[in-house]
């Protein structure tokens, strides 16, 4: 008998792939849902959905179990992409995987699975879920390597409670072990990397398509103009490449790092050498917070936190919630925090 009905965001990489087969030997009645999230007559058009279908297609036949499509291109416009836009505008890096998981994969895909009679959804992702006296607890996935989580801080309750990540007690070489044994051909497919809509093509390229060219000037803290750059949303603190500073008159042969932007009269303040102090905060706010468990908890507290995915675990402490915002004091000076 089966346990229930679970649609599987399949997505034709062996993450998923192994999602479905792990669910299906559960007892489960699994069907498999792809999304479709950019119109490819757009820039980044080129995405590689066309192959991915194929191969989530080869994946379902192989475990019998039914594949659909679900079209959420407008969704993402609306909803993640037209964001990551203004967010640039302003200045900022945004992380587009972050808002497309709260806003895309467990809200209009969610709600598309649980109209079509699903009782839960269960995606690919490193990460797991805890229920304790119904409170749901969003966790690391297993594989410290490969941890999602970071990814998944947005969701809220609701979505938790009507989510699985199957392979969140695995590490990646286990899930591509599990694929080969199945027979899938996804089982040696490479790991996506970067923005989907974006596609090989340079990110200042694809940018550049949205939002056009600014000349602006590179300064010194001083205040001396040492170069040109086109456009301060094209950069991100911390960066070094794509400067163009070099041949400076009293200055060392230390690379060069922005530190600051000035958005509205659109300069770049850089430094040189890798540690500079300047690139270095020892504290932050943090603003449009999400407390998983639906709730602010007591402050201060002490806990970890990063501030961008691939940095370790940097011990803090949290302090003045209000208005959802709070205030984040590192116990050692972070280099390059970028909004």
């Amino acid at each position: 008998m089966s346990k229930g009905k679970i649609i599987v965001g399949v997505s034709g990489g062996v993450d998923s792939s192994v999602t479905a087969l792990l669910l299906k030997e559960q007892g489960y009645e699994v069907e498999g849902l792809f999304m479709k999230n950019w119109e490819e007559q757009l820039p980044g058009g080129e995405c590689m959905w066309e192959a991915d279908v194929e191969d989530a297609m080869q994946v379902c036949d192989q475990l019998d179990i039914p594949l659909n499509t679900v079209d959420l291109a407008s969704d993402y416009w609306d909803r993640v992409f037209s964001n990551f836009l203004e967010e640039y505008k302003s200045g900022r890096t945004p992380n587009p995987d972050v808002l497309c998981n709260q806003e895309i994969k467990f809200s209009a895909f969610l709600s598309h699975a649980t109209d079509s009679g699903a009782e839960k959804i269960a995606t690919g992702h490193y990460a797991r879920i805890t229920e304790v006296n119904g409170h749901y607890q969003l966790r690391k996935g297993l594989d410290c390597n490969k941890d999602q989580s970071y990814f998944l801080c947005r969701l809220n309750q609701a979505q938790l409670s009507l989510s699985l990540f199957p392979i969140g007690e695995l590490e990646k070489h286990e899930v591509r072990e599990l694929a080969k044994e199945a027979g899938f051909q996804t089982h040696d497919k490479k790991d996506s990397t970067g923005i989907c809509f974006v596609g090989e093509r340079p990110f200042r390229e694809f940018l550049s398509r949205y939002l056009p060219e600014q000349a602006g000037e590179i300064q010194t803290p001083e205040g001396e103009v040492i170069g040109q750059h086109n456009g301060v949303f094209y950069y991100t603190l911390g960066q070094r490449q794509g400067l163009g500073i070099g041949g400076i008159q009293g200055a060392s042969d230390s690379p060069w790092y922005i530190y600051k932007k000035d958005i509205e009269n659109n300069i770049l303040f850089v430094v040189q050498g890798h540690d500079h102090e300047l690139l270095y905060s020892q504290k932050l706010t943090a603003t449009d917070i999400n407390w998983v468990s639906g709730a602010a908890p007591e402050t201060p507290f002490k806990c970890a936190a990063k501030t961008r995915y691939r940095q370790a675990d940097q011990a803090c402490t949290i302090t003045h919630i209000d208005n959802n915002s709070c205030s984040v004091t590192f116990d050692e000076a972070q280099r390059a925090v970028t909004p």
